[in-house]
Order: structure tokens, then sequence, then C-alpha cells
């Protein structure tokens, strides 16, 4: 049992004697079909504390010949799969952290001397007899060792994890980052010892103009998860399971974790944040307290392209087109918008949804970084449009009218540029914002069916708040009152009257000459 060469299984078995597992051992049974085979090189890209070592250290623990790990996986999901038994053990495992060779390199620029001289050694003590002490290359070692074997291998799998750490911790070293980039394509590429490559990091492979430096990879990402995506972090039926077992309302979950949505019905939450979650007393930020704002506050700042806008209507809960096809997957070439982004969705902080191409800030555990972000970021103005939402809420629940109507003034003012200021998605986005603070108390509907159309907006109590519900329609040059009568007319309140409480009807308009709006609010009473 090695460190690099054929470890041993004591993390995976950590990991299986914790409070909390959840298993994803049907992963092997995806890395077994691709074994030996052209569709061997598999690149995992997922934000951090989503399960990226964990899942490394599990594909270490089955395939590595330096311990037996039977007992572990006897009674995992894996153990039922035809293959299972041909691969447990039997293969020469090459684990690389590559944060830890970048920590003892101590310089980005002696990472690639320090890989090889670690592993070639370690490699010698079990296969000296294969090649010289002038050998330090390690693919030269490797093949002599695949070539003349007493006891010949089948092959190597390679398990390199924080793959892409070079590009995060040591982004201005860019003859650094080349070198790297070209002792991983001589190692993997082409090379007949290669029985797969399993790499897992936070950025996707490294664009150097339009080319990858690695196009031997398959990739697997937070844009692009395919075959892969339920083994990027927990399901929603996971989840549930936990609930049931920790006694958690499931419904409070989904609204702190949830929201990456990896395929049409497919929702995947943060594994950090739901475990903590299930062992703390109370549902809280966790996975944003394991980094500081200050690293989303920098690209907040940059404000690419109405970059600054787009925020402003996520924050209501909107939608924003992007194309994920150019970033250069680094954390420093920024050209747009989209850009920014699309590293926000690798890092975890958007999430995006492949058939629409659009991205959305997917939890509260994030939307309240995003806040945190921009009240110490250079957006004074936006600070104030989310303080303004606690009066907002207030002012609708006593209806204050005229309140209601100035404070939104405030809000469209303050947050929507003047090229969109008389457009009426723009006027959707504010009313959202504006409305922040309701997700304390309520569930934010959109366009929910009722009676014979779609409330525009229809805020519903959480469990235990004793306010009322509100719904709200929006309407565009015309009158507000008109609002308040379609509500009644199309009976929008007819979805939600079985929930017990009193309701509230809020009709809101916005007239684009005066830029000016006007509120009008009633209590419900039930025909």
């Amino acid at each position: 049992m090695g460190i690099y060469l054929n470890p041993g299984n004591d993390s995976f078995e950590r990991a299986l004697n914790s409070r909390i597992y959840v298993d994803k051992s049907e992963l092997i049974a995806c890395t077994n079909d691709v074994l030996g085979s052209e569709q061997c090189n598999l690149c995992v890209s997922r934000p951090r504390r989503f399960g990226k070592s964990m899942a490394a250290n599990m594909l270490a623990a089955y395939y590595s010949r330096g311990c037996e790990s039977g007992e572990l996986f006897q009674s995992l999901k894996v153990s039922k799969n035809p293959s299972y038994q041909m691969h447990l053990n039997q293969h020469d495992v090459i684990y690389m952290n590559v944060q830890q060779f970048l920590r003892s390199a101590k310089e980005p620029e002696n990472l690639v001397n320090c890989m090889e001289q670690k592993v070639v050694d370690e490699i010698r003590e079990i296969y000296g007899s294969c090649f010289g002490q002038e050998v330090r290359s390690l693919p030269d070692a490797l093949t002599a060792v695949f070539s003349k074997a007493i006891q010949p291998t089948k092959g190597f799998i390679f398990i390199i994890d924080e793959w892409d750490c070079v590009f995060r911790e040591a982004r201005d070293h860019v003859e650094a980052q080349k070198a790297y980039l070209n002792f991983l394509r001589d190692l993997l590429k082409d090379r007949s010892y290669v029985q797969l490559a399993y790499m897992t990091g936070i950025l996707p492979i490294k664009k150097y103009g339009t080319h990858s430096a690695l196009n031997i990879f398959q990739e697997y990402s937070m844009t692009n998860a395919d075959v892969l995506a339920e083994y990027m972090g927990f399901t929603e039926s996971e989840v549930k399971n936990l609930c049931e077992r920790f006694e958690k309302p499931f419904d409070e979950v989904q609204k702190w974790y949830d929201g990456y949505q990896l395929a049409d019905d497919l929702h995947i939450y943060n594994p950090k944040s739901v475990i903590d979650g299930m062992l703390s007393r109370r549902l809280k930020s966790f996975w944003t307290g394991t980094e500081t704002y200050e690293a989303l506050q920098i690209y907040i700042d940059l404000d690419y392209d109405g970059l600054k806008s787009e925020i402003i209507s996520m924050l209501g809960g909107g939608i924003c087109k992007t194309d994920v096809g150019s970033f250069q997957n680094d954390m420093t070439t920024f050209k747009s918008r989209d850009d920014v982004f699309t590293l926000l969705v690798h890092l975890g902080y958007l999430g995006y949804h492949e058939m629409e191409q659009t991205v959305f800030i997917p939890n509260e555990e994030v939307r309240l970084e995003f806040i945190r972000a921009l009240k110490n970021g250079k957006r004074p103005e936006l600070v104030k449009a989310i303080l303004t939402s606690d009066q907002l809420l207030e002012a609708t629940l006593t209806m204050d009218e005229k309140k209601v109507a100035a404070l939104i003034d405030e809000v469209h003012s303050a947050t929507t540029t003047p090229l969109m200021y008389n457009d009426e998605e723009s006027l959707r986005s504010v009313i959202k914002l504006a409305y922040y603070s309701s997700k304390d108390d309520y569930y934010a509907i959109q366009e929910l069916p009722s009676g014979v159309g779609y409330a525009d907006i229809v805020f519903l109590p959480r469990r235990g708040s004793e306010k009322p519900a509100l719904v709200v329609e929006l309407k565009w040059d015309k009158k507000a009152q008109g609002a308040i009568a379609q509500i009644k007319k199309q009976k929008y309140v007819q979805a939600i009257e079985n929930y017990g409480g009193p309701v509230i009807l809020a009709g809101i308009c916005y007239d684009k000459n005066t830029k000016k709006h006007e509120c009008v609010i009633e209590t419900y009473q039930k025909e």
C-alpha cells in the first residue's frame, strides 16, 4: 500500500463511517463501462464541497491492488452490478492530489518536477527492476513497467483529484500552467498503459485559443453533466430520505439548498449544506461559509455588459440567457458577462439550465451570499434597494398604498438601467426584487394557474407564518384598479383559498410617461 501507487481505502472507510453517507457507488459501474476503451478519460468538475474527493477516494478504494475493500462495498449498490467483482482491487492505481503537490512544490513552476519525483520514487520501490536510476520522467517509468514487469500489469488507473488547482491558486502563472497541461497530455494521451483516467476539479479543462490542450477527455460539468448528473450532488429523492430520517421539513430544505438543475427532471442539492443542515438544530448557510464572500464580490464588481442589472433580476427570481461556450475555463480571462456567469456556474454560485441556456440564483443559501457580497461591494444603490424591501413588505401588509408606490419607485430607479426602464419584463423583475424580504415568510409563485388565467405573483405564507397571503397583479401603462378587477374577474385567488388564512390583493401599475407607480390594495372578500 502506497501514497501514490496503489493507495489504501482508509479515506473511503472514514466516509462510510460518517453519520451520513449517501451511496454514490454506482458511479463505479459507469467507470467500469469505459475501462480500457477509447472513452476511458473522464474529467468531472463540480463546485467545492460537492463530493469530488469522496468520489476519488471511493474509486481508489475499489480499484487499488493495495487494499482489500470487499467488506466496504458489499452492502453498496454497485455490488449488484455484473462488473463489480471483475475489477474489485484488481488494478494498479496512481492517485494524485494535485493540490497537495502544489503545496509541496512551494512555487507553481516546480509543480511538474515535484509530481514526477515523488511518484517515480514510489513506483521505483515496487517496480525498480524495470527501469534505472536515470529515469526521472513519469511517462517513461510507466512505459517501462507496462512493457517489462515480471508480473505484467494490466495498465494503470489514474485518479487525479483537484486537477485544476493550478488555474485557481496560481492563476497568473501562465507558463507554469502550460507546463502542467503539457505534462498531463504527455502522461495520458496515446499511452497504452492508461486503462482509465478520472480527473476531478472545479473548472473544466483550460482552453488556449479555441482548442483544449487535453482534448482526449470526455468532460462532465455543471453546464454539461450528461450521464453523470446524479453523481454530481444529492438528488431530490436522496434528500427526502434524509429529511425523513432526521425529521426535517423537506420544503425548508428545498428552499435553502435546491436549485442545481442538471437535467429537465433532475435537481441536485449541495451535499455539504444538506449534511450540515441535517446534523444541525436549524437550517442556515453552511456551504458559503467555506469561502469568503469577497470571492463572489470580485466578479460582481466587474459589471460586464450590464451584469449588475442581470443579477438584480436574478435576485428577484429571474433568469438570464447565457452563452457558456466562450468561457476559457480559467479565472482570469473574461471578455463578457457570459464568461463571468459561466464561471459562477462552475463555482456553484449560479444554477444552469442546459436546454434553455439560462442561469439563475439556485437557492436561499446562495442568494444570501449575493446579498452579502453586494452590501460590501461597489454598488450602494443595490444595498438601498434590498433594505427598502423590508419597508415595502410592511407597507403592503398595512395597506399603505402611497408608500408602496413610492418605495417601488425607489427600487425601480436604483436597479434598472435607463435603456431598460420602460420594459415590461423589467417591471416584473423590479417587483420580485422589491419584495425580496418576503422570502423569509413566503413562497413566491410566478404565473400561478388559477381560475381562468395566471396570477402574476402569489406570495403564499410558509409553514408557521401568521402573515396573510398576497396576490399581486402587474399592469403596464394601465390603471392599478384594473389589476384588482382582473384578480377578481379571473378568480386568481381560487388556487389558494383552501390554505385557510386571510388574503390581500395588490394591483401595481407603472406609467411609462411619468415613470411612476400606482398601487391599489384590498383585502379579499370571498363571494
